[in-house]
């Protein structure tokens, strides 16, 4: 199955608790009193002003939780280095991988001998796994011969603060493919909850103007539209 990537909860109304907590700092009044009083013009203008400063700690108000299928072990080996953050990951020790699902990196799709070769090792691989499961091996050891492609699913929450350094990461071009799509399906995501908080993020070639990278890719994305919509063959 492909990547798919749900939206499960988030912090209500996230733009404006972030605008309501910048606001706490100068005002007399409680968190609550702000929250139902500031203006949506207001909103927008304290977090563009607190995204172009770079004082995101109120960012971390809000969070954000994702139900993500279909992705590899590789890609999850990934995204749990961002240790500001609560993964809930599928157990291959409990769980029977009974059908062979896992992930075909687009260079070997597009290669038929190479795409035959994978998709056979990958079937042998899984008909090991389910034979020494029939004799008597435990999943938690059978599971060994399963491939780093093999699909997983996870749930991850995220606060908005992290969130931003993810995409800084991950949606960079330079970033590796399938944590790239991963990354880009979860902006489009919180950009439907929170348009104001992530209106402008991702790589520092759209954030700042600038790469930041030791070895840039060549080709910055010209703005966060072109980002959201790119896509890898």
């Amino acid at each position: 199955m492909p990547c798919r990537v749900h939206l499960l909860a988030f912090t209500p109304q996230p733009d404006r608790t972030v605008a309501a907590a910048a606001r706490l700092c100068y005002s007399s009044v409680s968190a609550s009193e702000l929250l139902e009083e500031t203006k949506d013009q207001d909103i927008s203008k304290f977090i563009s002003g607190l995204r172009r400063s770079g004082h995101l700690s109120t960012f971390e108000h809000v969070s954000f939780t994702f139900s993500i299928d279909g992705i590899s072990r590789i890609c999850s080996h990934q995204l749990v280095r961002h240790r500001m953050a609560s993964y809930s990951q599928q157990s291959q020790r409990y769980v029977s991988m009974d059908n062979p699902e896992y992930v075909m990196p687009h260079s070997i799709a597009s290669n038929p001998n190479a795409k035959e070769d994978f998709n056979e090792y990958c079937n042998k691989a899984h008909e090991l796994y389910l034979d020494l499961i029939a004799q008597g091996i435990p999943k938690e050891d059978a599971r060994y011969v399963l491939p780093h492609g093999w699909q997983t699913r996870i749930t991850v929450t995220m606060n908005a603060r992290e969130l931003h350094h993810f995409f800084a990461l991950r949606t960079c071009r330079r970033a590796q493919w399938e944590i790239q799509e991963l990354a880009r399906s979860m902006l489009r995501e919180v950009r439907t909850v929170a348009p104001l908080i992530f209106a402008q993020t991702g790589p520092s070639c759209i954030t700042e103007g600038k790469c930041r990278e030791t070895h840039s890719c060549g080709n910055p994305f010209r703005n966060i539209e072109e980002l959201i919509n790119e896509k890898n063959v």
